[in-house]
């Protein structure tokens, strides 16, 4: 560790499972900079950050802080020391205030007893930075934007000496943005340090002093932002620009009939798609960044999230706008969080599988379960998931296997449309061969595909046309064979 450095951690590596996100990373942080991390979706950079906040415990290595050799770093050791992280996803109480929100935990207190003094303190910390909002405001009430202010004036409310910020511009103005920057250069002139973790590569160059690249959870680079370009921060994000893996030929769909059509969708998280189709057999991308809106979009399509609009199938609308209607017109996705979102862990593989498909499996109440299991089996055979074993418990399996029976859950019926967010994140490279090949095998059947993906090489390897996500609207689209990664 350096002598100017407040915290560092020391071959720190990180495991999820089977899948390592952090390999033997070292890195100084320095007194009283403004230290930015940035890489592609899946580089490690929001981990390393919950690292250096506590959130995440190291599976090996050390962190140090002021001096300090801490094995045992976690979210309260962090807090003595005066480290606090402001999360990506908002960590707040729907139902509390504004006001007690940012002092939650932080509370004023005399004789054991509360002062509630929270709505003075807050209105006195906003006057000096600058972010305005009713302290007595339920946070329910309030849109994500807003609710992402009192995630920062909760960082600054603990009075904390080092600030990971993960995020913190995603659903904010540009006037909003620059002010959160000025607040960040007033910290970092009183002597605190900022570690920005972000996307936007502009945002790096105009306010931190140094910043760190990660590619595939180990660190590239680290240099004075001076001496950095957009140019040559994509050029070490990138590396190589290579997939760890072929892809399939890609074969142009000749088909004129549009699988699925929208229209008109709203939704009240600014979701506004004015028009997308996808011809059957049309494999269509989706790139933005994290916060642009990619997921909510294919949310609000299969009725997951509510919104305004018109979606419809081979022509037909969906007369009911929620999940079960979109299965019932084979209309389905495949999420992006498969432990939280696409499986249940404490059923078996196929359980899991017939999940969304009782009805075909039942008769007068009765589940079938030879049926359920041949079908089970000949998806499981088909994706080579290990164990071969109808009957395997799903929490046990590595990632790649648990993806497999994720798309062998929604592929089990024949679907005509197909959305796929994140289908290759976190799995091996045999793994992300096989969902690639199920993707190209699904289009040539003639099956309409929406690809969601922060990775550019997979979505411009995959998709016949490419469609650019920001802020919750299509901002523009691109040959995905006559592009670059850089270009998107």
């Amino acid at each position: 560790m350096s002598v100017d450095a407040c915290l560092a951690v020391r071959d720190g590596t990180v495991k999820f499972g089977e899948n390592t996100v952090l390999k033997a990373v070292n890195l100084d942080i320095r007194h009283g900079e403004i230290h930015g991390l940035i890489g592609e979706n899946g580089a490690g950079k929001s981990t390393l950050g919950k690292v250096f906040g506590g959130y995440y415990p190291l599976t090996s290595g050390a962190v140090t802080a002021f001096g300090e050799q801490k094995t045992d770093w976690d979210t309260p050791t962090a807090l003595q020391y005066g480290v606090a992280i402001m999360h990506q996803e908002l960590q707040l109480v729907p139902s509390l205030t504004v006001a007690q929100n940012v002092y939650l935990g932080a509370e004023d207190s005399a004789f054991g007893l509360l002062k509630k003094n929270e709505r003075s303190r807050l209105e006195e910390m906003m006057a000096q930075c600058g972010l305005v909002l009713d302290p007595d405001a339920r946070t329910e009430s309030l849109t994500i934007a807003e609710q992402q202010k009192i995630e920062i004036l909760r960082s600054l409310a603990r009075d904390a000496r080092v600030i990971v910020m993960d995020e913190p511009t995603s659903s904010l103005s540009k006037g909003e943005v620059d002010r959160l920057h000025a607040i960040m250069r007033r910290l970092r002139d009183e002597g605190r340090t900022i570690i920005y973790v972000t996307h936007f590569l502009q945002d790096i160059l105009d306010v931190s002093d140094r910043v760190t690249v990660m590619r595939n959870g180990e660190i590239v680079s680290t240099a004075d932002t001076s001496e950095q370009t957009k140019e040559t921060l994509v050029e070490a994000m990138l590396g190589d620009g290579k997939s760890q893996t072929p892809f399939p030929p890609k074969v142009r769909s000749t088909a004129t009939r549009v699988a699925l059509s929208v229209r008109d969708l709203r939704a009240a998280n600014g979701i506004q798609l004015d028009s997308l189709e996808i011809r059957e057999g049309e494999i269509v991308g989706f790139a933005g960044l994290v916060g642009s809106g990619r997921t909510e979009m294919a949310r609000a399509i299969v009725g997951a999230d509510p919104a305004s609009g018109t979606v419809a199938v081979d022509g037909d609308p969906l007369a009911t706008r929620s999940i079960r209607g979109a299965i019932d017109r084979k209309l389905v996705m495949v999420p992006e969080d498969r432990r939280k979102q696409g499986l249940v862990m404490s059923l078996v593989a196929s359980a899991n599988i017939a999940l969304p498909h009782m009805g075909q499996y039942a008769k007068q109440g009765l589940l079938n379960r030879t049926k359920e299991r041949a079908v089970a089996q000949g998806l499981i055979d088909e994706f080579a998931v290990r164990p071969n074993d109808v009957g395997g418990d799903v929490s046990n399996y590595s990632g790649g296997n648990q993806q497999k029976v994720l798309l062998g859950k929604w592929l089990a019926e024949d679907p005509r449309v197909v959305i796929f967010d994140e289908p290759t994140r976190g799995v091996d490279v045999g793994a992300r061969e096989t969902i690639h090949n199920a993707i190209a095998e699904l289009a040539a059947r003639g099956v309409a595909v929406l690809l969601i993906s922060s990775e550019i090489d997979e979505v411009l390897g995959l998709a016949h046309r490419v469609l650019l996500v920001d802020r919750g609207r299509i901002v523009g689209e691109v040959d995905a064979d006559d592009t670059d990664q850089a270009a998107v």
